[in-house]
This record gives structure tokens, C-alpha cells and sequence, in this order.
């Protein structure tokens, strides 16, 4: 992260000489009527002045890597989230284990995650829309107390044996449509929270409580399941959504203004003509596409590597999704302790090449120590791209745009896997598993390469 503010004439000097070339013959984005008044004043605005004045800081004399939660808001937050995502995960180990209790059908364990996960394709680009009209910490109140509710729901049907799998089909479909509709506002909220020079910290700390959560979650839930069996976990969650709620109550959020209201599609057109505005976002979007629709669906098939081809069991899997999961925390934390982010450009690039290239090797191999590493280097160079790609968007966006931008964001990263893990089960009836993901992985590695040696503003953001 650059402390130092570039000059708007800098700026549009930047626009105008270093245009955007892909060596890929991808299409821009049509993105219909011109900016009218309203978005040609916020794509004027230079990346924004993302911060509120804010109180001083309670605790200053905390360790540099955590110096995010010095500022009391983003304290409350954080913490609230982390308790909640908790609660999600024990609840995603229960929703699979009473799938399969109902069903026995690994089909039906595709078609209810599918379900919660679609959403984030159609749903998140309005979300984004909707987070830039109205208070995001009122939209988040509404959206969190809409997944508390459903967990109830689902706690109060499974325990009284009155739920099929479509209806779990159906509450894990609300989830996703409550989540893709959070998730703008989530992200736009934190640059509110603190002082921008701890932002980076801030993104990374968020990773780094979402994977932490990654990995107790699963274990409590399990713990959990024996205890109060499947409904328990989801009155837990229930109950954990309590934690962020009284966080959002409780944080000191500023006012908001918000200029005169456009119809949601041309607000959506506005966004995606300021996003071509700015090529060094306009090209990372493509970059989180391509990773999402290419390289993520790994991620479903690890239980299949670890089952068929390194014949290590559930135990074995844990540990699989242990490695993972520890590299991510480490790489989140890695960003922490950095502070800040410097040849972003090259960093995110050279990141998502060993992503890809860890992936690709997973993919043909057959000694779990071996497994073992490159899933720890999947999660960790994972972590350090999306840091990378979250921390330059969230800085080059303005204000009035930035609900929209990390909706687009969002779709792209969250949307496509879903898509992408059909690609990839199709490909899989027709050729090995190991070839289709190493090849779908080669792909975005390609990609990847192909845009940072073609696309000048991507090596010049620093």
C-alpha cells in the first residue's frame, strides 16, 4: 500500500498513455449507456479518501501484525465475525452430514452446496447496487439476522424430524441469497472501521479469522454433532449470528450521504463503465475470474484425491484440509506482519502462478507427504493473491462506486467456482480427474502470465 496520494492529473495521465492490451482475445465488457452526471463524478473522484475521520486509536501499543484492532470498531467486527463464521462452519459439517443421512447420496451433497452457492452469481451484482444506496451496516443487520433465522428454522425441522432434502435444498438456497446480498456491504464496510493506513491490516486480519474459523469450525462441529446431535450445530449457529449482530449495534458508524437515486440497471451499467475506467481494476477482475472459474473448483475435489488416489481416508483428508488450512492463516498473516503491500502487480501474478503450479502438481500426485506441502502452498500463495486483489481494489475504487465494485468483486470470486466444479465434474467423466483439474489450473496459470506480460497498468500497480 502506497502512502502517498497520486495527483489526479497523474492519474489521468495514467488513463490516457497506458490503455489496456490483452495478449488473450477477450472481449471488453458492453457496458450500454454512458456514464450520466452522477457516475462521471464519481469516476472523476481519485481512488478515494477511503477513511472517515475516526476516534483516536484505544490501544496503540498493540503488536504491529494485529494493529488493525487497535481502532475499537473494527474490534468489534472482527471479533463478532469470527464468532459467527464459526457457528457457519459447524453448521456447513451438520447440512452435510444430515444430507447424507437423508439421501446417502453424494449427488445430493452437489445439488444442496450448488444450491448455496449459486446465489453469488446472480445475486451479488445487485447487492452491490443496493449497498451503494443505502446504510451498509442497516443492510448487514437485515442480512445477518436473515441467515440467524434460518438457522433456527433448520434447527427446529431437524429436530423434530419434519425435514426432506429439498428442504434443506431450499434454506441452504436462502443462505446464499442472504450471503451474496452481505457480502458487498461486508467488504465495503471494514475501509469505515479504520485509519487506511491500516487497511491492509484490516483485509488480512478478516482472511486470517475466516480461515482460523475454517479450521475450528469443522472441529467443534464434530464434537458438537456427538454431543447434540446435527440440530444442536445448527441452533449454535443460531445463536453465534448474536455475536456480530450486537457488534454492528454496538460499532460507531458515520452517516451516510447519497446522491439521487438511478434505476438499478443503469446504477449496474454505471458501475461495470467506471470499472473499464480504470484498467489496473478492470484487468484484476479478469485475473479473480479466471482463478475462480479455473482454479478454485480444486478445492471440491480434494476429498476425491484423497479417497481414490492417495488412499488415505477421512483421517487423511483432515489432514489434507488441515495443511490447507494452516497455509492460509500463515499467508493472512504474512500480509499482517507486512503491513504493507508493495509491487502488488508482481506479487499477485507471481502468487497465483505457484498457486496454479501447486495445484497442477497435486493433481498427479501420490505420496500424501508430498500432498501434504502443496496443499500448504495452495492455501498460503491462495491467501496472498486474494489480499493482493481485495487490498488494490478496495484503494482504487472511490467511495460513491465501492459497494458496486466489490459486488463485481464478489461475483467473480465467489460466482464462478460453482460453475467451474460442473466444468470440471463433466470433464471428469470423459478423463482422468488429476488431467481435467491440472488442466483447468494450466489454464489460469497461463492466463495469468499472459496478462501481467501484456497489460502495462497490472505491472506498474505498486
Amino acid at each position: 500500500m502506497n502512502k502517498q496520494k497520486p495527483k489526479r492529473s497523474d492519474m489521468r495521465l495514467r488513463r490516457i498513455f497506458h490503455s489496456l492490451h490483452y495478449g488473450l482475445e477477450t472481449p471488453p465488457l458492453r457496458t450500454g449507456p454512458k456514464l450520466n452526471e452522477e457516475n462521471l463524478a464519481a469516476a472523476s473522484d481519485e481512488p478515494a479518501a477511503i477513511v472517515q475521520e475516526l476516534p483516536p486509536p484505544e490501544t496503540a501499543d498493540l503488536p504491529q501484525f494485529i494493529r488493525a484492532l487497535r481502532n475499537p470498531n473494527f474490534r468489534l467486527f472482527w471479533a463478532g465475525n469470527f464468532t459467527s463464521n464459526i457457528g457457519t462452519w459447524m453448521q456447513n459439517v451438520a447440512q452435510g452430514w444430515l444430507v447424507l443421512t437423508l439421501t446417502n447420496s453424494a449427488f445430493w451433497l452437489g445439488v444442496v452446496g450448488f444450491a448455496g452457492s449459486i446465489p453469488f452469481l446472480f445475486v451479488t451484482l445487485f447487492g452491490g447496487v443496493i449497498a451503494d444506496r443505502v446504510n451498509k451496516r442497516r443492510l448487514l443487520l437485515v442480512t445477518q439476522s436473515i441467515m440467524m433465522l434460518l438457522a433456527f428454522l433448520l434447527a427446529g425441522l431437524t429436530y423434530f424430524h419434519a425435514i426432506g432434502v429439498w428442504g434443506v435444498a431450499a434454506i441452504a438456497f436462502g443462505n446464499g441469497v442472504a450471503m451474496a446480498m452481505n457480502a458487498p456491504s461486508y467488504q465495503a464496510l471494514v475501509p469505515k472501521l479504520v485509519k487506511r493506513e491500516d487497511l491492509t491490516n484490516a483485509i488480512a486480519l478478516n482472511s486470517a479469522q475466516f480461515n482460523m474459523s475454517r479450521i475450528l469450525g469443522p472441529t467443534l462441529g464434530g464434537y458438537a454433532m456427538v454431543l447434540f446431535g446435527m440440530a444442536g450445530n445448527f441452533l449454535l449457529n443460531g445463536v453465534s449470528f448474536l455475536a456480530v449482530l450486537w457488534a454492528l449495534v454496538h460499532i460507531d458508524y458515520p452517516e451516510e450521504k447519497f446522491g439521487r437515486h438511478q434505476s438499478m440497471w443503469d446504477s449496474l451499467q454505471g458501475g461495470f463503465a467506471y470499472l473499464r475506467s480504470n484498467r489496473q481494476m478492470y484487468v484484476m477482475i479478469w485475473m479473480t475470474a479466471f482463478a475462480s472459474f479455473f482454479g478454485f473448483p480444486f478445492i471440491t475435489f480434494i476429498p476425491y484425491f484423497a479417497k481414490v488416489q492417495l488412499h488415505a481416508g477421512e483421517s487423511g483428508l483432515g489432514w489434507l484440509l488441515a495443511c490447507s488450512g494452516l497455509g492460509s492463516v500463515l499467508g493472512a498473516m504474512t500480509i499482517a506482519i507486512s503491513g504493507v503491500i508493495r509491487h502488488r502487480g508482481r506479487v499477485l501474478t507471481g502468487c497465483g502462478v505457484v498457486f496454479f503450479a501447486a495445484i497442477i502438481g497435486f493433481s498427479y500426485s501420490h505420496v500424501f507427504g508430498l500432498s501434504q506441502i502443496l496443499a500448504f502452498f495452495e492455501g498460503f500463495t491462495g491467501i496472498l493473491m486474494i489480499s493482493c486483489f481485495n487490498v488494490s481494489i478496495q484503494h482504487l475504487s472511490s467511495d460513491a462506486m465501492r459497494g458496486r465494485m466489490m459486488s463485481i468483486y464478489a461475483t467473480s470470486f465467489l460466482g464462478l467456482p460453482p460453475i467451474g466444479a460442473l466444468v470440471a465434474g463433466e470433464l471428469s467423466r470423459h478423463i482422468d480427474t488429476g488431467h481435467a483439474l491440472a488442466m483447468m489450473a494450466s489454464v489460469a496459470l497461463l492466463s495469468f502470465i499472459g496478462f501481467f506480460a501484456f497489460s502495462q497498468p497490472l505491472r506498474e500497480l505498486d
